[in-house]
C-alpha cells in the first residue's frame, strides 16, 4: 500500500496554494498517494469580494475539497500550510487545527510525521515564528515533527529557513527557489513516513501502548 500524505494548507491570495501544490508534486515523486485540502474560508464573502486577487483565488481553487478529520486519520504523514498573519498561524487553519481533539484523544494523530509552509509579505515577517507556533499543535499530538534543516541546496536557495519551507510575497507568486524547497519539503516527509508507517515496523497501530517501553 502507497504512504498517504495529506497537504492541508490555508492560502487568501495563492501563494500558500503555490507551495501546497510544490509539496505534493515532491510527496508524490516519493512515491505518495496525496491529498490536496483547503480548509475552510472564515472571512465573509463580502470581504474576500473586496480584493480582487483574494476573490480570484477563492474562485479559482472552489474545485479543492475542504480539509476534513478523516483526511487526517487516512494519512501516514501530515504538511500544513498557511500565511504568516503577526507571526502565528492564520485562524481559517487555526480553526481546523482547533477541531482536532476527537482525533488526538483517540491517538490517531501520534507518531505521524509532520512539517510545515509559510508565506509572509517581508522576509522578516514572521515566518519562523509562525512555523514554531504550529509546531506546538503538532507536539501536542505526539507528531514527529520534520524540519527543513539543511538538508538540501534548495534550503538555501531559499533563503536558509531550517525550521520550514517559507516564502516572499513579492506580488509575484513564490519564487522558483521557494518552490523546489517545497517539493524537497514533500519528498522528506513522505521518505520519513515510509520509515515510520505501522506496517513497516511490525506494530499494532492500534496499541497506544506501542512506545511504551516496560
Amino acid at each position: 500500500m502507497s504512504t498517504r500524505i495529506a497537504v492541508i494548507y490555508y492560502s487568501s491570495t495563492g501563494n500558500v496554494h503555490a507551495l501546497a501544490e510544490a509539496v505534493t508534486k515532491g510527496a508524490a515523486a516519493a512515491g505518495a498517494e496525496v491529498r490536496l485540502r483547503r480548509v475552510a474560508e472564515l472571512a465573509p464573502v463580502e470581504v474576500v469580494n473586496s480584493v480582487p486577487a483574494w476573490a480570484a483565488h477563492a474562485k479559482a481553487t472552489a474545485h479543492i475539497r475542504e480539509a476534513t478529520l478523516e483526511d487526517l486519520e487516512w494519512a501516514d504523514g501530515y504538511v500544513f500550510g498557511t500565511p504568516t498573519r503577526y507571526g502565528n498561524v492564520a485562524a481559517q487553519l487555526r480553526q481546523f487545527l482547533d477541531t482536532t481533539s476527537d482525533p488526538w484523544e483517540r491517538g490517531i494523530l501520534a507518531d505521524k510525521p509532520v512539517s510545515g509552509f509559510t508565506c509572509s509579505g517581508s522576509p522578516h515577517g514572521g515566518q519562523e515564528s509562525t512555523l514554531l507556533s504550529m509546531y506546538t499543535v503538532f507536539m501536542h499530538w505526539g507528531a514527529y515533527i520534520i524540519p527543513m534543516g539543511y538538508t538540501h541546496p534548495s534550503v538555501d536557495e531559499a533563503g536558509g529557513n531550517p525550521y520550514g519551507v517559507s516564502s516572499v510575497d513579492d506580488g509575484n507568486g513564490p519564487a522558483p527557489e521557494a518552490l523546489a524547497a517545497a517539493t524537497h519539503l514533500g519528498c522528506r516527509v513522505t521518505k520519513v513516513a515510509q520509515l515510520i508507517r505501522p506496517d513497516s515496523m511490525n506494530i499494532d497501530a492500534s496499541d497506544p501502548t506501542r512506545f511504551i517501553q516496560g
